[in-house]
């Protein structure tokens, strides 16, 4: 296996994110948010359609409670579910048995909505760090085969930046589980944050293609295979939404770049090829590649292996 791309959403209100933390939004806010989620991702799901693409789409589940239509539509058209938590809370909030707890009702909201299982995760805002290695654990034992929360970069609010940038098995205290990381372009020694969110939109698309093809170059040569793994948002596709009261630096890292975000995500679907997050991480197991062992926290040792890769079937239940 050489190198693969994958192109992913993480499905939330636009109220949810990351810098509305701490703001009070009106009921009638946030049932206009509700709306535009799904009107934009059913867009989205146009244009995936329309170029002949599958996705991934991690979902926050209280949305699979809320428009359960929505979530099986989106399943219906061929898209992967995974799970973006139940509620959008940072990995960082939890304690090892409220994590639980929560990956265990996100999980069986979303299989209820689907009838198929639900085995991906990405935590919001990458909040998979040194910190929070625990959760490693947490999601293996909860029947997740692969995690995309962990962005091998330097920044304020997350990433490792001494993580490797392609597939490896991130280890915990007794569990390991692969990692499947967003995109980096490795330039003068530094790995640049291109797979999207404000990335896409603030530089010129022509980085972040130069990152997809860095990685198909390096899994041409090596013996780990490479995934170009990028990340959308619906709200980035809806430049006429209400605007949230930010403070200035808040308000222009969510902005900015807005108003072209639909036409440059044509252009890379028309461009590169992708796959669901799910198929390439079992090709990965499949191919036996010897991945990179990665410990998150200090004195680990993994003790119980990834769970066993099954082919995927309808459950009601985490």
């Amino acid at each position: 296996m050489s190198a693969a791309n994958i192109v992913s959403f993480d499905v939330e209100e636009h109220h949810r994110i990351e810098a509305a933390v701490g703001l009070t939004c009106s009921a009638e806010v946030v049932t206009e948010y509700s709306a535009r989620m799904e009107a934009v991702t059913r867009r989205l799901l146009d244009q995936l359609a329309a170029a002949g693409v599958l996705a991934t789409f991690y979902v926050v589940a209280e949305i699979a409670r809320a428009r359960p239509h929505l979530v099986r539509d989106i399943h219906a058209a061929g898209h992967e579910i995974g799970s973006h938590s139940w509620d959008h809370r940072r990995v960082h909030r939890f304690t090892p048995a409220t994590f639980r707890a929560d990956l265990r009702t996100s999980k069986d909201a979303l299989e209820q909505a689907t009838g198929a299982a639900v085995v991906g995760f990405r935590a919001p805002t990458f909040s998979v760090t040194r910190e929070t290695g625990w959760a490693i654990d947490v999601l293996a034992e909860c029947g997740f085969e692969y995690d995309s929360s962990i962005f091998p970069v330097q920044h304020d609010r997350y990433g490792i930046p001494d993580a490797p940038r392609g597939p490896f098995l991130a280890v915990g205290h007794e569990r390991e589980l692969l990692e499947l990381p967003p995109l980096t372009y490795r330039v003068a020694g530094l790995n640049l944050p291109v797979a999207g969110g404000g990335y896409f939109r603030l530089f010129p698309l022509a980085v972040m293609k130069a990152g997809l093809r860095q990685a198909a170059r390096t899994g041409a040569t090596a013996a780990v295979p490479q995934v170009g793994m990028l990340y959308f948002h619906p709200w980035e596709f809806d430049p006429d939404q209400p605007r949230l009261p930010l403070k200035w630096l808040a308000r222009w890292r969510t902005y900015v770049g807005i108003g072209h975000t639909t036409e440059r995500l044509a252009r890379l679907l028309a461009e590169f090829r992708f796959r669901r997050a799910i198929d390439v991480a079992r090709a990965i197991r499949a191919s036996g590649a010897q991945l990179p062992r990665f410990r998150l926290v200090e004195g680990a040792h993994a003790v119980h292996p990834l769970p066993a890769c099954e082919g995927e079937s309808p459950t009601g239940s985490a």
